[in-house]
């Protein structure tokens, strides 16, 4: 029958070594003086012990949890986990007499305490039923642990400070995020690592042919080209003043928040030009297909059709997963921590910015060019930060129409930094036969894929319904 796990509350204040324990390996680093970091001894040997009983799927959630060797406290217990996920992954199940033998191989053996401790160790608990939990505490511990060092590290940086405080804060930060992520990052990855993730990948495009594996912009020809927007790409989305691009990007949003197939995807929109009203204004309008203009005028009556379609569309939205900033004269330090913080209480799955120019770098003094560099690497380093797509809306230069040409990648206004950084590049053009006489959006785009570093490029036409700022894809 199985039992409740024993409560390890106060278990950081006890303290295991070789000269107190007789010698049986269970050694810790921890200091003799003064408070010991979090930790249980405990919680350690019943983690490995739920991993020497089946030898296979204890230590396959580990994996899955991504738990490091460094989250065993105790010097012994982490050298016998480490060689428990190198023995797993070479050849699963893990026997105990073959642990044995490869710690004896490296030397270990007899650094942990030998034979008598690995079967101490395993016989601490009778069944695996509660793994979960073990791996869970020992997870917490060690992040609280982390967290400390973090803590201390920020405390003596602070007395350290030299100057340039926007960077500084970002850098505490990123260090203090990386903590509390469910995952931990290795920084560079093996080629057997990336190959079989690869793999996946390719597995899938195989089996489920045609299938989105990204956020789907709702396009159905963009899609085609891209197979959604990928994680931690940045995509640029750019296009003369007055062109749709807010309209466009709205309208993704809106694909990736209330998708009609799959799970909807938690969106985060910065609105530097814009306040939320009219955002969410301009959303609702467009979800429920009412004319703005006619909102505006009041012809818009209470109980109406037109009414009933704006309620369904404001009730639809409330309820989606779409987050809005509209905080004006932000830095692109400032929004990466505002994003970090969001995604911490809630896990995000795109990002919009719109738009790239109405960002502040950190040094205002600074060349317009760099500053806008600093934005663009700012914002790839978040997306591959979060590991979600961030679309950037932004500006072209006039270059286009004085020659009257599409636009192309050198029209990116103020640096080629921002073609450099993007992994995708949209444009969005007016269509050569449109009336020149006011330069706004037509009822019909040229949207331009001029860059895809992982699929084709081209050009693909969308329809544009001025009346609810709304494209769809293009009918003849």
């Amino acid at each position: 029958m199985d039992q409740s796990p024993p409560d390890f509350r106060n278990d950081s204040r006890r303290n295991r070594n070789p000269s107190a324990n007789g010698g049986n390996g269970a050694m810790t680093d921890a200091p003799s003086i003064g408070r010991q970091p979090p930790h249980s001894v405990e919680a350690e040997e019943y983690l490995l012990s739920c991993c020497l009983l089946d030898g296979s799927d204890s230590i396959a959630k580990c994996l899955e949890k991504k738990l490091p060797p460094a989250a065993f406290y105790v010097a012994a217990n982490r050298i016998v986990y480490e060689k428990l996920i190198e023995l797993y992954q070479k050849a699963p199940p893990v026997a105990i007499e073959v642990l044995a033998e490869e710690l004896k191989t490296t030397g270990q053996l007899e650094e942990i305490g030998g034979v008598a401790y690995l079967m101490q160790v395993s016989g601490r608990i009778p069944t695996t039923a509660q793994t979960d939990y073990f791996l869970e505490k020992v997870r917490e511990l060690y992040m609280l642990r982390e967290l400390i060092k973090v803590g201390t590290s920020t405390v003596e940086q602070c007395f350290a400070y030299q100057g340039g405080l926007e960077e500084f804060v970002d850098k505490l930060e990123q260090d203090i995020f990386t903590v509390t992520q469910d995952r931990v990052s290795d920084g560079a990855r093996s080629m057997k690592e990336t190959a079989k993730e690869a793999w996946v990948v390719i597995d899938k495009m195989m089996h489920h042919k045609g299938e989105i594996t990204g956020i789907s912009s709702g396009f159905k020809e963009l899609d085609a080209m891209t197979y959604g927007f990928q994680k931690a790409e940045m995509i640029i989305l750019a296009a003369r003043p007055s062109m749709g691009k807010t309209s466009l990007a709205l309208n993704i949003a809106e694909s990736a928040a209330l998708p009609r197939r799959g799970e909807p995807a938690a969106t985060l929109v910065f609105s530097l030009e814009m306040s939320a009203a009219q955002l969410g204004m301009r959303m609702l309008c467009s979800r429920g297909r009412v004319n703005m203009k006619k909102l505006r005028e009041g012809f818009v009556r209470p109980g109406g059709d037109e009414y009933k379609d704006l309620v369904t569309a404001a009730d639809e939205l409330s309820k989606s997963p779409i987050f809005i900033d509209d905080s004006s004269q932000l830095t692109i330090m400032e929004l990466r921590a505002k994003t970090r913080r969001l995604a911490a209480r809630h896990p995000l799955g795109f990002i919009i910015v719109d738009y790239l120019q109405l960002l502040s770098a950190t040094d205002p003094k600074t060349p317009r060019e760099q500053q806008v560099a600093e934005i663009s690497r700012g914002l790839k380093a978040l997306a591959k930060e979060l590991d979600v797509p961030v679309l950037v809306l932004s500006q072209l230069n006039r270059a286009a129409e004085k020659e009257n040409r599409a636009p192309k990648l050198s029209d990116l206004r103020e640096s080629g930094s921002i073609e450099q950084d993007a992994d995708v590049v949209l444009m969005l053009a007016r269509p050569r036969d449109a009336d020149e006489k006011f330069q706004v959006a037509a009822d019909s785009a040229d949207l331009i894929v001029a860059k895809q570093r992982n699929g084709p490029v081209g050009e693909l036409k969308l329809t544009f319904l001025r009346d609810i700022t709304r494209f769809e894809n293009h009918t003849p």
